[in-house]
């Protein structure tokens, strides 16, 4: 049984370029407010992206399913190793804390530089079983960071510079003595966690509208499901041969799976237009009857409905558009060996901006929709069955229910990935999450 509260957690300061920052972090061990206030410092004194590199005791419990497996030979399992193997050398609290090789490993991004991603690249994960849960820091092991000290690691031994994806991990001219260049091994960290949150997120909405569907029986809304959900075997293949540094060709079939999921954006634009012209078209703070609302969102007022398979459908192309920006990042990034956490970012925001507008704007509607005020059916008749009463009840509590858990909070916070190493060099990467 580990004691977290005597834990110390070495600590990396990675740098993704050639900077000069002031010792601003200091040898001696720092609390968890403490790290993060550094963090802090280093984003506004530095223009280029600095990470930082924890090292924790893996858990006992560990679900990897959630994550992306990478073997020991894959760019980021060798940078990763490589790191580990030039400081651990000049550090006893490194040599004594990656002994046993198998270690849970946590990147923290600042949000400044996490911005680069987009805002609504990474979000809190929902936690599978838990009403309104959220997967915490660490795999949800939340004692670990909040009780350990952590002790800044010294410099790598230094064996090259900054460069492509095959560089070497080498030491920044910065004036901090922990400040190593490491662009390589943040690329690819961030590259697989960001992947693997948009791969959680695709799997969640799966289930979801797999259930709306079958209560449907839409052939129309099936094909299109079935469209979306054949584009993963391509999206995972590319996954797997880009992430251990391979080239993309033809043959793997990921231009068609990016015409389906084009096509589906497509069709999402156009549904978002008539949702938001239906609502224009209400008068102005009057209640609206059932009928007429869903004229425009059939099924609005029903647990399953059109309209809310319609929004499953765009959650999952919108989910698996993201996963293929993250591969073209990538791949964009590995040509360009001179920076290539800039080019990765560049392409990251430039292709992310329409998805994040989309969600924005389907939210907005589901906001709107769910402050309608619902109005009594209009009829001859001056009494209502029980019956009718019970619908008009279910149907107000329903729609009043589409703005729950909608998010509107466009402010980018820290990027954390949590990589789980075993003693044969293997990793998993885990979504990666809002710290």
């Amino acid at each position: 049984m580990i004691d977290y509260r005597k834990a110390t957690v070495p600590v990396w300061t990675l740098a993704t370029g050639d900077v000069r920052v002031p010792a601003v972090a200091g040898d001696g061990p720092m609390t968890a407010e403490r790290l993060g206030e550094l963090r802090s410092v280093l984003a506004v004194l530095a223009d280029e992206p600095i990470a930082t590199l924890e090292v924790h005791p893996l858990p006992g419990k560990l679900d990897r399913s959630r994550g992306i497996p990478l073997d020991a030979v894959s760019p980021l399992a060798q940078h990763l190793s490589q790191l580990v193997t030039q400081t651990v050398r000049n550090s006893s609290a490194a040599a004594t804390a990656t002994a046993a090789g198998e270690n849970l490993y946590r990147m923290v991004v600042p949000a400044k530089f996490a911005a680069q991603f987009g805002q609504g690249m990474v979000r809190p994960m929902a936690a599978k079983g838990v009403t309104g849960g959220i997967y915490g820091s660490l795999v949800n092991s939340t004692g670990i960071v909040a009780n350990a000290s952590f002790v800044p690691v010294g410099k790598a031994a230094a064996a090259g510079a900054v460069g492509g994806a095959g560089a070497t991990v080498g030491v920044a001219a910065a004036g901090s003595a922990a400040l190593t260049v490491a662009a390589p091994l943040v690329l690819m960290a961030v590259a697989v966690g960001v992947s693997a949150h948009a791969d959680h997120k695709r799997e969640q909405v799966i289930g979801h509208i797999t259930e709306l569907l079958e209560q449907l029986h839409e052939e129309k809304l099936d094909e299109e499901h079935s469209e979306l959900d054949g584009c993963r075997d391509a999206i995972d293949k590319a996954t797997a041969i880009l992430l251990d540094q391979g080239k993309l060709g033809v043959s793997l079939g990921l231009d068609s799976a990016v015409h389906a999921i084009n096509t589906a954006l497509g069709a999402a634009d156009r549904r978002l237009a008539r949702w938001q012209s239906a609502l224009d078209k209400l008068p102005d703070g009057e209640a609206v009857e059932i009928g007429t609302l869903t004229k425009s969102f059939p099924g609005v007022d029903e647990q399953g409905g059109p309209f809310r398979a319609h929004l499953e459908l765009a959650s999952l192309a919108i989910a698996l558009k993201r996963r293929v920006i993250v591969l073209q990042a990538v791949e964009h990034a590995q040509s360009d060996s001179g920076n290539p956490f800039e080019a990765f970012a560049r392409a990251l925001k430039r292709d992310q901006q329409r998805l994040d507008e989309l969600e924005s704007s389907i939210a907005g509607v589901l906001l709107r929709l769910s402050a309608l005020e619902l109005a009594r059916p209009s009829g001859l008749r001056p009494v209502f069955t029980p019956g009718e009463v019970d619908r008009l009840m279910r149907a107000t509590h329903r729609i009043h229910q589409l703005g729950d858990g909608v998010t509107t909070e466009s402010r980018t916070t820290d990027v954390a990935i949590e990589i789980a190493r075993s003693r044969d060099g293997s990793l998993v990467v885990f979504p990666a999450l809002s710290a």
